[in-house]
């Protein structure tokens, strides 16, 4: 099991209670995930209503909300169900994490307001540094791109844009570049035209239009047409 001396808090609230368990904070976010064993997760098998406190529910209000005195039972509630506590050291890995993602999401899907160029992933990084961004390692990359697009907003003018591209292939080259299409972009329509050449409408977010670009003209040796026919 887990050293106590290291674990944290795991804690559900439920019908007015409040049930603890003390757990490995990485382990027991595994756990919640399907990737650990309940055991290499707890710390103790004992169960509190306040754990600082040492205080222990009485059996009648276990039985009330988790309908068993199982003890493993009831620890599998908590941890499925329930709120981990964040150690220093995991909250700094998942704010980084989220500070990648939020920059390539950044990178993919905007574009320079002022050029309709995409920005280098570099920029975008300096523009997170000089602005000292706050990341909340609570909310999703999802849930805070847009707030933090506004605060990077006047170092880079970030438009947001998806677009539908027009692309033809030439019939040398169309097999293959439309296997590698499909995993590039949102295919739209495909037509095989009468030379046996390809013409494709595809959407893709604004930022990966030159990795489009890039990798179908190297699939193709640039015998490939390629067009942006709207954009919103």
């Amino acid at each position: 099991m887990v050293d106590v001396n290291k674990a944290v808090i795991a804690r559900l609230t439920k019908n007015g209670k409040t049930f603890e368990v003390l757990v490995d904070c990485d382990k027991a976010l595994a756990f919640k995930e399907g990737k650990a064993e309940l055991d290499e997760a707890l710390a103790t098998d004992d169960i509190f209503s306040d754990v600082k406190q040492d205080e222990k529910p009485s059996e009648e209000d276990l039985e009330d909300v988790f309908k068993t005195l199982d003890m493993k039972e009831i620890a599998t509630a908590i941890l499925k169900q329930g709120k981990i506590q964040l150690t220093t050291e995991h909250k700094n890995k998942l704010r980084e994490e989220l500070r990648k993602k939020l920059i390539e999401m950044i990178r993919k899907n905007s574009v320079d307001s002022r050029t309709n160029l995409p920005h280098p992933r570099e920029r975008i990084e300096r523009a997170f540094e000089e602005k000292r961004v706050k990341i909340d390692e609570f909310k999703t990359a999802e849930q805070q791109m847009k707030d933090i697009a506004k605060q990077i907003n006047d170092l880079l003018p970030l438009k947001f844009e998806v677009r539908e591209i027009s692309i033809k292939i030439s019939s040398e080259f169309a097999g293959k570049a439309f296997g590698n299409l499909k995993q590039l972009a949102k295919v739209l329509s495909n037509d095989w035209l009468g030379d046996g050449s390809l013409l494709v409408k595809v959407e893709i977010p604004a930022g990966m239009q030159p990795d489009l670009e890039d990798q179908l003209n190297k699939l193709t040796h640039g015998n490939v047409e390629i067009k942006v026919i709207n954009a919103r």
